[in-house]
């Protein structure tokens, strides 16, 4: 009996102590929260769902369930040490979102990784919290609606009070007069008080009011266009060459990783693969054939065209119509009436995208004349190299997912605002990188455990001239 009591007592006393241990690894979502902003909303998405530069990391537990909870945590500190490991998780993750590696993390406590897991989930089950004036709410992010209907109908009722009023007391200052026996009383018309120089100095200060605040709101929003997603002159897929076919972004924008400009890749960069890829899985020969058009190579014979830009147009049609229909033969036996209008088809469409008719320019042959999408003002200064090479920014962090768009759209704002928080959130990665060997104060507390990361902002990336100079 007393054996029995003493094993009861002992798992009650285990109880306890867990019971302890447990509350004093309760999790904190202030911290979590904090915690998130600094080291993962710059590349996962902040309703922790969608796919952004990251994955959606709702359900990063169920995900991580089949490892000890020390492998998840190992992975967040430096996931590129458990992919030379070999770890089944990370190489499975590593696969699917190559070449975009992850930030190491190698400060982050325990504790601080619970933290940022629970909330996590909080988001992913109640959504996010959203601010609205001082008040949290949440259940994700809220549209943004246009309540300009809704102040002019109160302009509009404010004004027609401000009339009837003014009648009043017009009607009163009569009465008054009339009392008073100054004679003769005259009463004040609508007219006259519309026209009175009070209403007319306020109508004045009004428009100037209005005038002035959608001065300056329309130069806050002038060359914003996030969202525009041009057609091109040529349907590129990018789902297809970097997604589908994980063509490393910087092979057809090389100057992103040695200049301040990306580049638009010239047609010769499309001719190293499509001089052997002849006809395009998604549009056969319709989109190819106006790259040929454009630098004169005849896929036929797979040379380039003597003389080209001495041919006329009634040659070079000749040339590339007789392509299209013989892979129209190729495919379906003989030319027919469908093959005659696909052909025509194809040749305007080449004309359409390879000439300015208001030009006057009516030679098919010449650049590819590519619509720009990312276009910072002029007064603003972007260096690729330093963040692609130097800073190791992925290329998603600023346009998003774009191994996944048939059509590119502009995915951030590129507002200062926008850059700015960047800044300020994002870690400097120290290791590894010789251009930050400059830095000694920072190394030196690092080491000594003095600061546990480094920003941009630290740096210096929030100085004016080093955008504006």
């Amino acid at each position: 009996m007393t054996h029995k009591l003493l094993k009861i007592s002992l798992l009650l006393c285990s109880f306890f102590f867990f019971s302890l241990h447990t509350s004093a690894q309760e999790i904190d979502l202030a911290d979590g929260k904090t915690s998130f902003k600094n080291y993962c909303a710059s590349c996962h998405n902040k309703n922790m769902k969608d796919d952004m530069t990251g994955p959606a990391l709702a359900g990063l537990e169920e995900r991580w369930a089949d490892y000890p909870r020390e492998d998840l945590y190992a992975w967040i500190r430096n996931s590129s040490k458990m992919i030379a490991d070999g770890h089944p998780r990370a190489t499975a993750l590593w696969a699917t979102w190559k070449p975009t590696g992850m930030t190491a993390f190698p400060n982050l406590t325990d504790a601080q990784i619970e933290n940022v897991i629970g909330y996590i989930n909080d988001v992913a089950t109640k959504g996010p919290v959203v601010n609205v004036g001082d008040t949290a709410v949440a259940g994700g992010p809220v549209e943004k609606s246009d309540n300009t209907p809704l102040f002019i109908i109160l302009a509009v009722i404010l004004g027609l009070l401000a009339v009837v009023l003014a009648r009043i007391v017009s009607n009163l200052n009569y009465m008054a007069q009339v009392k008073a026996g100054n004679a003769p009383a005259q009463r004040r018309t609508l007219v006259d008080i519309l026209t009175s120089p009070g209403v007319i100095a306020f109508l004045l200060f009004a428009g100037v009011l209005v005038g002035g605040f959608t001065t300056v709101n329309n130069a806050i929003e002038m060359g914003r266009q996030q969202g525009y997603q041009p057609d091109q002159p040529i349907a590129f897929s990018h789902a297809l060459h970097a997604g589908q076919q994980k063509i490393e972004c910087q092979y057809c924008h090389d100057g992103a990783r040695r200049s301040k400009h990306s580049v638009i890749p010239a047609a010769n960069t499309c001719m190293n693969c499509h001089s052997a890829i002849k006809v395009g899985s998604n549009y056969g020969t319709k989109e190819l054939t106006k790259i040929y058009a454009s630098v004169g190579w005849n896929p036929a014979d797979g040379k380039y065209i003597e003389n080209y830009d001495e041919k006329s147009r009634d040659e070079i049609k000749d040339i590339y119509t007789t392509w299209i229909a013989d892979n129209y033969i190729k495919e379906n036996g003989s030319l027919d009436e469908d093959g005659d209008a696909l052909v025509e088809e194809q040749w305007n469409g080449i004309v359409s995208a390879l000439t300015d008719p208001e030009s006057g320019d009516d030679k098919v042959a010449g650049a590819i004349e590519w619509k720009r999408i990312h276009n910072l003002p002029d007064h603003v200064y972007f260096n690729h190299a330093q963040h692609v090479s130097v800073g190791e920014v992925a290329c998603q962090t600023c346009h998003g997912q774009i191994q996944e768009m048939e059509v590119v759209a502009q995915h951030s704002p590129l507002s200062m605002g926008w850059c700015i928080n960047c800044h300020r959130q994002t870690e400097v990665q120290f290791a590894d990188n010789d251009y930050y060997n400059s830095y000694e104060i920072y190394h030196e507390q690092m080491k000594a455990g003095e600061r546990d990361k480094v920003t941009v902002e630290d740096i210096g990336g929030l100085e004016c001239q080093k955008c504006h100079y």
